[in-house]
């Protein structure tokens, strides 16, 4: 035992300041002694408490630092006084601890004997204040996490599976490698993790100890514990919460695409209630991911990536949704639109692929841009070239150019005249596919490949020197678009 942990207590980190003599806080501690007066002799080992009140001047302040050295004692507390800077700096070339308080200092010294009898006991106050405080009522992390700091006078936090904070804040690294309890001991400071468990960590209940509150770092994980234990129970219930709603969205949105007359008095209460318009213009949009997405718990997440006023439903492979207009919306308009969600859909990281349908209107319009914008997602999850992104406008023409490029007279043609790019290193004909599908934007280019835009650049400049063309000309343009999409579509 040493001072250093009687500091951590929750009595004496609140009512004790430490005046000098730091240096000494990690020595031995083997008891707890009060005497009236600062005459006291102390004994190796000892925390002297003096129980009256002492003149800072007094010089039997040094005497008794100096005694503490001589003998080993393990510092003194004093109440409510205010050494002389001559005392502070004698305690700290003696690096004996001077401590000073404004509570009643046998109370302090009740708590710290309980400590050194039973080192157990702070850990069961601490489990029994946790389990009090935060009770059976379901509490959201924000709560959790101002119950524990309270509790621990420690920086606490929520934070998610990759480590952002979701409720209060950390400022170090906490480990997240494994799904157990974590602790990571840096230069003066302990950090302390504990899962929240689902089917994998959903959270992390994080706290940060600095200072004395780094000598508790043994006694605060069961606290730990117990509050994931309160949040486990609020995500699970959240949880039913989320997966109900989306079943009731999923259902109602699976009516409205089954519609082929116009919608009854009841669906229409049901989309009413749901904040949903079926009036106006409609432009869908569907996203796609992996199944190993969580697309119940993501859909938040997805909705404000979007970053426009759309539906997002759970449906299918991902989420279904649209955007509703007033009016028929402009060619520039839609094109706008698109141009938002690519990026959205950029951003999102989910190794997505994402379709967009053209603007309908009514609730029959709602169906026919779903469609749409379900068609154009299937056909992106295919095209690495495009970002796996699709707007049904970029099919039209482009699609029908495709369907003759497939005949067994272009093929042959199509591979001879892009032939060169194939024998140098640089995917050059991918390259070329997706430079001219991004209407020659090298960073749009570059961001669809993954690639620094001076590296697109720089093949893009060697493409025209290996095939001798000039690609800012149409109709050179419209041929190697068509040549380098059909070697593409027949390799793959």
């Amino acid at each position: 035992m040493s001072l250093r942990r009687v500091l951590a207590l929750p009595g004496w980190a609140e009512h004790v300041r430490l005046l000098a003599g730091s240096a000494g806080l990690d020595r031995p501690l083997a008891t707890v002694q009060a005497t009236l007066d600062a005459s006291h002799l102390p004994a190796a080992g000892e925390l002297t408490v003096v129980a009256r009140p002492v003149a800072g001047t007094d010089w039997q302040i040094d005497a008794l630092l100096r005694r503490c050295a001589d003998v080993g004692a393990t510092g003194v507390l004093l109440p409510s006084a205010e050494p002389l800077a001559a005392s502070r700096l004698l305690a700290d070339r003696l690096a004996v601890p001077l401590l000073t308080t404004g509570a009643p200092p046998l109370d302090l010294l009740v708590e710290a004997r309980l400590l050194l009898a039973a080192p157990e006991l702070d850990r069961a106050d601490l489990l029994l204040a946790t389990h009090r405080a935060l009770g059976d009522r379901l509490r959201p992390p924000e709560e959790v996490v101002a119950v524990l700091r309270r509790l621990l006078r420690s920086s606490v936090a929520v934070l998610d599976d990759r480590g952002v904070p979701l409720a209060g804040e950390v400022t170090g690294h906490v480990r997240l490698d494994e799904a157990v309890p974590q602790r990571t001991d840096t230069d003066g400071a302990v950090f302390l993790a504990h899962p929240v468990l689902l089917q994998r960590p959903a959270m992390w209940l994080a706290a940060e100890l600095r200072g004395t509150e780094t000598a508790r770092a043994d006694v605060v994980p069961p606290a730990l514990a117990v509050a994931a234990g309160a949040l486990q129970r609020w995500l699970l219930a959240n949880r039913l919460e989320l997966e109900r709603d989306a079943r009731s969205r999923t259902a109602l949105l699976g009516d409205l695409l089954r519609l082929d007359t116009e919608p009854g008095a009841d669906l229409r209460r049901r989309v009413a209630d749901a904040g949903w318009r079926l009036g106006g213009w409609h432009v869908g949009l569907h996203i796609g991911v992996p199944a190993t997405v969580d697309t119940v718990a993501r859909t938040q997440e997805v909705m404000r990536a979007l970053d426009v006023e759309a539906v997002v439903v759970e449906h299918g492979d991902g989420w279904t949704g649209w955007v509703t207009f007033d009016h028929e919306p402009t060619a520039e308009r839609v094109r706008s639109l698109a141009t938002r969600l690519q990026t959205a859909h950029r951003a999102l990281r989910l190794g997505a692929h994402m379709g967009v349908g053209r603007p309908h209107p009514r609730p029959d319009g709602l169906a026919a841009t779903v469609a749409e914008a379900l068609d154009a997602a299937r056909l992106a999850a295919t095209r690495p070239e495009t970002g796996h992104f699709l707007h049904v406008d970029q099919l039209g023409m482009a699609q029908l150019l495709l369907e003759w490029t497939r005949t067994d007279t272009f093929e042959p043609a199509a591979r001879a005249l892009v032939a060169p790019l194939r024998s140098v290193p640089g995917d050059l004909v991918r390259t070329l596919a997706a430079y001219l599908d991004a209407e020659s934007s090298i960073a749009e280019t570059a961001t669809v490949l993954g690639v620094h835009r001076n590296t697109v650049a720089a093949r893009i400049a060697r493409i025209e020197q290996l095939l001798g063309v000039d690609l800012s000309r149409p109709d050179e343009r419209l041929a190697l678009h068509l040549a380098s999409r059909a070697v593409i579509l027949s390799d793959e």
